[in-house]
Formats: C-alpha cells, structure tokens, sequence
C-alpha cells in the first residue's frame, strides 16, 4: 500500500461561511445538518439531525445552506498552497486533499517534518479562521483509511498525527476505534456497519479478529473489503486498477473558448463518452484528472477521487468546481484551448440489477439530446430538470436543478431518493399531475353546506359533491381526513392540513386539502 498523507479541515462549510469562534453556525442541506460549528455542539446540534431539530436546541444558531461549488472554490487556494510543495494533489472533496507522502517526506526531513510543514502552509493558504471548528488534521499512514484517520485525530490533538509504517502497526492503529469510521471515512454503508453494532461487533479490531472466510461468506464483497480494511489492509476496494493506456477524453478549441458555462457543456460531452467507454467494458472511474489549458499555456490540473465511482454528473460538477477557482484566482490572458478528462484509476462496476422489462428506450436518448442542444442555446442556468428535494406536500417532493449538473443519462440516479422518510408525506405512488399554486375548490355536504374539519380530525359530513370553478362533480367515494401539522414552533410559517382523497363518478381521483377552512386542490391521480 503507498504510504499517503491527509489534509483535513473539520466542517469544512463552516470555516467558508466565516464563523466567529462562540458563534453556533450550522450547515444545511436537504433540512439536514451537514456541518457545524464547536458552539453549535455545546448546544446540542448533531450531524445529521433535522433543522427543526438543530434550531429547538440552539434556537440562535444561524443556519447555512449547502453550497459545494462555493466550498470547492475557497478549497483552492489551500490545493493550491499544499500542491506547490508536495506533487499530485488529490481533491477527495472540498476541505479533504491526499497526496503520496514518501517524496516529500524524503525531502523535508520526514514524515513528522512534511505533515508540520504542510499544516502550517495550507493554514497560511486559508485566509480564514479555523477557531469556530478547531484546528487543522494532517494524518500520515499506510492507505487512504488509516490516513483518513489519522487525520481526524490529528484535528481533535490540534498535531499531527504520523501512524508507523507496516501492516502490524497501522493494525494496532486500528484496533481500539469505533466500526462507525467505516461509513465516515472509507464510505460503507450506514446499513452495514448498523448490522455489525446488531452483530456485537463495536470496534474495528473485533470486526478484523474473525476469519476472513467466515466474514465473506456472510457478508459477501463488502464484508469482505471492510475486513480488510480494519485489519489494516490494502483499502482500495475490489478490482480497482489503472486504466487501459490512452483512454481519455478531451477537446481541442479553435478559437479558443472564453464562457465558462461553454466548457461545462463541452466537459458534460466528455463525460458522457468517458462514462461510456468504461460502461462498455464493466467499469466505473474512481479518479480522475482534469485538465485545461489556454493558447497562451496556462494550465490548471487536478485529480479527484470518489470510492464509490464518478458519474457524468459527478465529473461535470468537479469540471466546474475547477474551471471557476481556476478563473477566480487567475487573471486569465486568454481562451481555453485544450479540455481533457483522464482516468487515473478505474474499478469494476457493481452496477444493478435489470428489470425483465422496461429501462433506457431511444426516447430517453432523444430526451437528452434534446436537452443538450436546449442548454447549447439557451445556457445551461436556462434548461432545468426536476429532482428529489423532499417535503410532505406534493408540490415540495421535487424542485428544479440545472441540467447541466444532472445525470441525464441515468434519471433514476437523479431521482432516486436517499435520504431518510419524511413523517406525513404522501406514500406511493404518486400523484400524476401537481397542481403548483394549488386550485381553490369547495367540497360541500348533502345539504349544501361546506364540509369542516376540526382541530382532532373530525368531518362534519361526508362530502357529497365537489366543484371546481363553474363545474360541479358528484363524489362517489372518499378517503380521510390525514393531518398534516408542519413548523408548528414557527407561528410565520406554521401549517395545519387535513388531506383528502376524493373519487368523483367521472373517474377523477382527487387529492384535496383543506387549511383554515378552505379547500383546495393539490394534486391528481391518473
């Protein structure tokens, strides 16, 4: 295994919100805690908590959203920095950099010399405060695990952390520390190590204690690479390898092109022939180098790495992240010339299982070529997609995203949702039409009058007919009432619904609400 070393800044978005010290500041993203301050902890703020939750225990905490493009353009002054005295910086996220430790440990003196010298200079590079997160981790071990470790121990000790070299020690290394540092640092599944806890299996050092044949046979592949992994083990994960000689993707520019949002267009081409060819063969890349160029030889490069493989949407939005802190930082003196998209270290691709029927038709490749040649003419912050967002209304389930940042080539990647449920959401399926405003109907009884629900759900009279604007349809039969009682700590935004589902004797199933004695409807099912 390379012996490799670990730059990494705690809360990251934090530090590029510019948090004071005492100040409770949290980072949000999809309503879910992503980053925080060391204030925002002594009030109880936690990764992954609901901001409902975040603001009920700290209620002055200021809140921050998600922006990855903003945090990987202050992040490159701080590569920049690290990158002019140690070769082949890799970007693993904005506020995480790797790089291969021996040459510069050779010429600095050592490994503890080489780790100082690059916190000191990438704390110089920041311009930014670090005391509302605490301090710099630089981690120096065998493998990208271990290194990620060490550097979060190193950020918790305000030093360095150095692990010896050799298998026996980065094991002894390990040992002692907690199972959950798998899905935080080497990107296994939540579910996995949730099942090891089940299992009685709280440390790395009892995972790695059992036969390794035995944890294969249980847990499959995965089991297997986490065993490996915390018995101090070669921590790249199965089949990966360098790539054929002379796959790559670029584009040569006459004239030279000079809008950024050009480049995005033409790096999501690349990407998709990237993608592709590794497709083709049952690969997926896990690093990649970028690389521009201008006619006059300015040049920006740089290698980024996902364990998990880079989709044609994770490439376009590393090409971005790159092409804006290279324009930011740099008084360009002319167009870019050459773009280039270069696999540096590729692996199997797990892929899915196939459905008996259905999947990609040549309309869904129609679709995006339509969309490309939309974005070709209108810019790409003009032609937008719908993705998962969540909420509890149906209105609030998706928003709308830059196609240029989507994965058009796979929707479900794009539309899948990960995060966890959201209490008094709709369940599946889904209705098919959203009204967005929703249309204000009555729903009225047998004898006329509007049909009220109370504050404990309780109808007045079943609905009997419906009318929308100057028609009126009889209901045939009905479902409800379903409350709905959202930011009730925030009187300005406080909302109290009860949801119906009403089928009409023309067919129509309707989904309709009723708020402070209107009723309205939301949505349609077909």
């Amino acid at each position: 295994m390379p012996r490799l070393g670990v730059l990494w800044c705690p809360h990251w978005p934090v530090v590029v919100a510019d948090a004071a010290a005492d100040e409770p500041v949290a980072v949000v993203h999809a309503n879910r805690v992503v980053a925080h301050s060391l204030a925002a902890v002594a009030d109880g703020v936690a990764l992954g908590q609901r901001r409902r939750d975040a603001q009920s225990r700290c209620p002055h905490v200021r809140i921050e959203p998600h922006d990855p493009a903003r945090d990987a353009r202050a992040f490159e002054q701080v590569v920049r920095a690290v990158g002019a005295i140690v070769p082949r910086v890799e970007v693993t996220e904005p506020g995480t950099l790797t790089f291969v430790a021996r040459g510069p440990a050779r010429y600095f003196g050592g490994e503890a010399s080489m780790a100082a010298k690059v916190t000191a200079t990438a704390a110089e590079a920041m311009g930014r405060s670090l005391a509302a997160v605490g301090s710099l981790g630089m981690g120096v071990a065998d493998g990208r695990f271990a290194a990620g470790i060490a550097a979060r121990r190193a950020a918790a000790a305000g030093a360095p952390a150095v692990v010896s070299a050799g298998g026996a020690a980065t094991a002894e290394f390990l040992r002692g520390l907690p199972v959950s540092l798998l899905t935080e640092v080497a990107g296994v599944p939540a579910d996995f190590v949730h099942l090891l806890h089940r299992l009685g299996l709280h440390q790395l050092g009892a995972l790695a204690a059992l036969p390794a044949a035995d944890v294969t046979a249980r847990f499959g592949p995965l089991g297997a690479f986490a065993h490996r992994i915390a018995a101090g083990g070669d921590d790249r994960l199965p089949g990966t390898h360098d790539p054929p000689s002379g796959l790559h993707a670029q584009r040569v520019f006459e004239p030279p092109v000079q809008h950024t949002d050009a480049l995005v267009f033409v790096a999501r081409q690349l990407a998709e022939e990237l993608v592709g060819a590794l497709a083709a063969d049952g690969r997926v890349c896990t690093r990649l180098q970028v690389v521009a160029e201008t006619e006059h030889g300015e040049r920006t490069e740089r290698h980024w790495h996902r364990s998990s493989g880079l989709s044609v949407a994770a490439m376009v939005e590393r090409v971005r992240w790159q092409l804006d802190a290279w324009v930011q930082l740099d008084d360009l003196t002319a167009g870019v010339a050459l773009l280039r998209l270069d696999p540096v270290e590729v692996r199997g691709d797990d892929g899915v299982q196939l459905g008996l029927w259905g999947g990609r038709t040549q309309a869904d490749d129609w679709a995006v070529r339509a969309v490309a040649r939309l974005v070709a003419l209108a810019g790409e912050q003009q032609v937008l997609v719908p993705a998962v967002h969540g909420g509890r209304q149906p209105h609030d389930s998706h928003r709308w995203v830059a196609a240029a940042t989507a994965d058009l080539v796979d929707p479900a990647e794009r539309l899948a949702d990960r995060g966890t449920p959201w209490p008094g959401s709709l369940p599946a399926p889904s209705p098919a039409v959203v009204h967005a405003p929703a249309r204000a109907i009555e729903v009225l009884d047998a004898a006329g009058a509007a049909v009220a629900v109370s504050g404990r759900g309780t109808v007045s009279a079943a609905p009997v007919t419906v009318q929308m604007g100057g028609s009126a349809e009889a209901v045939q039969s009905w479902a409800g009432p379903w409350p709905v009682d959202e930011r009730w700590w925030d009187p300005a935004r406080a909302r109290r619904t009860a949801r119906f589902q009403l089928l009409t004797r023309s067919g129509r199933l309707l989904l309709v609400g009723v708020e402070r004695g209107r009723w309205w409807l939301t949505a349609e099912y077909r």
